[in-house]
């Protein structure tokens, strides 16, 4: 009885490897949707000022308890959003983890849906978007990405929260990482 409960511990362990492997719940990264989930308004037909907080699930397993969270920014007026956020394999091509740049601002992660964590619009948004773009560009771990404790990019977004406090933004549980602020300083 001891070798079959052993047998079967050893046949289950390459199935509990695959489930909890790269493969994740949604498939193949390169074929996942990047597309808009139509949340954000658009900006073409919205000209005050939009800041939004965006939280999905991470990549993969990991997804399962975790989440990926961004910043997006449409200052008045704009024709686009400018995304704020944190990606660990760009440290990988010597780039810092940390990326500015227009993107959809709603996107899919990776296969994931976006959940809108925060907003603030119009003249309430408009000091907020200056204020977490400064703060953006002084993020002290802008070339260092460690899954866990962190810093990742939910450490990226509590920094902002932390040197923005009007945001009034606090992330859920599952955004880990996001204590490695309290704990650095």
């Amino acid at each position: 009885m001891k070798w079959i409960k052993i047998g079967l511990v050893l046949g289950l362990i390459p199935l509990f490897l695959f489930s909890f492997g790269s493969f994740g719940s949604r498939g193949d990264w390169r074929t996942a949707s990047r597309e808009s989930a139509g949340i954000a308004p658009d900006p073409a037909t919205t000209p005050e000022a939009v800041l939004q907080v965006y939280g999905a699930d991470a990549f993969g397993w990991r997804g399962w308890f975790a989440i990926h969270t961004w910043i997006a920014a449409k200052p008045r007026g704009a024709e686009h959003y400018i995304l704020y956020d944190v990606v660990g394999w760009r440290g990988y091509y010597g780039r810092p983890v940390v990326a500015i740049h227009r993107d959809l601002p709603d996107r899919y992660w990776y296969g994931a849906r976006p959940e809108l964590l925060k907003e603030h619009r119009g003249e309430a948004a408009e000091s907020l978007i200056d204020a977490v773009d400064a703060a953006a560009r002084l993020y002290p771990w802008s070339n260092t990405y460690r899954a866990y404790p962190g810093p990742n990019s939910n450490t990226f977004t509590a920094w902002i929260a932390q040197q923005v406090p009007e945001l009034g933004l606090e992330l859920p549980f599952s955004a880990i990482g996001s204590g490695y602020v309290v704990h650095a300083d």
